[in-house]
């Protein structure tokens, strides 16, 4: 069954994805970075390509060729090079999240976007799926 995290208190959602991106690639994970639309897929290629600062993440859109082999692909529509890891970037849950093995959602410090992100973690609560909640506010030992 689906594995369900929750990153919560995100001041910059993009950014909180490209490091989870990141963090998930260097354990050998591969990641879909699931957008709802192409000026905010474009937004995280730039950033990606800048991410670290001192490097970049490896990444294309899911709908290419190269996506069977990329460690990081980004979409838009249903085109899934993999099912391992689906960070998405939805104020909504995604009807195909279940295909995939672990979904990662991210919830800015916005109170609207905040809701939502409630409304989420109830959909997957109350399905029954396993559930992780991290506080992206909290500070590391406090």
């Amino acid at each position: 069954m689906t594995k369900v995290d929750f990153y919560t208190g995100s001041e910059d959602k993009l950014r909180t994805a490209c490091q989870l991106s990141q963090k998930a690639m260097q354990s050998g994970l591969r990641v879909l970075l699931h957008v709802p639309d192409e000026a905010t897929a474009n937004q995280l290629d730039k950033l990606l390509w800048n991410f670290p600062p001192t490097a970049f993440i490896p990444h294309c859109p899911s709908n290419t060729a190269e996506a069977a082999t990329m460690p990081v692909v980004i979409g838009c529509d249903e085109t899934f090079p993999h099912s391992e890891l689906l960070i998405s970037l939805h104020n909504e849950c995604l009807p195909f999240f279940s295909r995939f093995e672990r979904v990662i959602e991210i919830v800015s410090q916005n109170d609207d976007d905040a809701q939502l992100g409630r409304e989420r973690f109830k959909f997957y609560k109350d399905r029954g799926y396993e559930m992780r909640h991290f506080d992206l506010r909290q500070k590391p030992g406090a």
